[in-house]
């Protein structure tokens, strides 16, 4: 009985094995792969941009800048700090190229294709990260417009010496709009619409006009901004003197360097970007 038993027990403790370790390789084995091939499906993906904003930090400025980025048909590349906050994005903005890694570190940035980037935000949770992200980003990109967000007043001196072109302060930014909400209610609203409205997408867009543009010499009229849908042509800004005017005539002679202030959708954008070269 005991021979039998013995026996019994080595069968099923075989059985076992011969069942666990398979499935315990082909469980390693697949994760690898997996991990290998969506890599590289990674890297390829960030390889084929141009043009793209690099959004570095792990705040809800990050988040909403991301967000708004994606709305008007932009191509974003995000760098995480922590591994954690990789599901969370995954939920909000789906499949985007996404990178965990120091964005101060110029191994991560210029996985990110910064030396391809029009763009880099650095919206840490920390003013001090901002800075170190600020400085390797104009020092890999010069050429890159770089915009920072800041909770400490003073250290915008350092930001702007480290490189920044633009600087943030969400408190700054919430102070003007619940005065404004106050105030001015009737155009936080509209504002407010115009944002949000998923069908329209309209925004106060740029679009800077090349020294070779075909349109150069040319008046505003030529255009036809009124054709494309809901675009309405605010102001232009003057390359010579960095002068603004407003509500144009339309018989203003366009300017290499000349930039129009408008508001359109995202694609009523691409289409004049297009179309003057910019």
């Amino acid at each position: 009985g005991g021979r039998i038993f013995t026996m019994l027990i080595l069968i099923f403790g075989m059985g076992i094995f011969a069942y666990t370790v398979p499935l315990l390789a082909a469980f390693l084995i697949e994760g690898h792969v997996f991990n290998v091939f969506s890599r590289r499906r990674l890297e390829k993906k960030i390889a084929s941009l141009t043009g793209h904003t690099i959004v570095c930090g792990d705040s809800g400025s990050a988040w909403f800048a991301v967000e708004e980025l994606l709305r008007t048909d932009r191509a974003v590349v995000l760098v995480l700090p922590v591994e954690e906050d990789l599901d969370p994005v995954r939920q909000l903005f789906g499949d985007i190229p996404a990178l965990v890694g120091d964005p101060s570190d110029d191994d991560v940035l210029i996985a990110a294709g910064i030396e391809r980037a029009s763009g880099v935000i650095a919206a840490m949770d920390v003013d001090k990260d901002n800075v170190l992200v600020v400085f390797t980003a104009r020092r890999l990109a010069p050429e890159a417009r770089i915009a920072a967000s800041l909770e400490n007043p003073t250290l915008e001196a350092k930001l702007r010496v480290a490189g920044a072109d633009a600087v943030v302060s969400p408190n700054h930014i919430g102070g003007l709009r619940i005065a404004s909400a106050l105030v001015r209610p009737t155009v936080v609203t509209f504002l407010d619409k115009m944002l949000r409205d998923q069908s329209k997408g309209l925004r106060v867009e740029e679009i800077r006009i090349p020294d070779d543009s075909e349109y150069v010499a040319k008046t505003i009229e030529d255009l036809h901004v009124h054709e494309f849908a809901g675009a309405v042509l605010l102001a232009i800004r003057r390359a010579e003197d960095d002068t603004f005017v407003f509500d144009p005539d339309l018989s203003t002679p366009i300017e290499g360097g000349m930039t129009l202030i408008l508001m359109v959708d995202a694609e009523g954008r691409q289409r004049l970007a297009s179309m003057v070269g910019d």
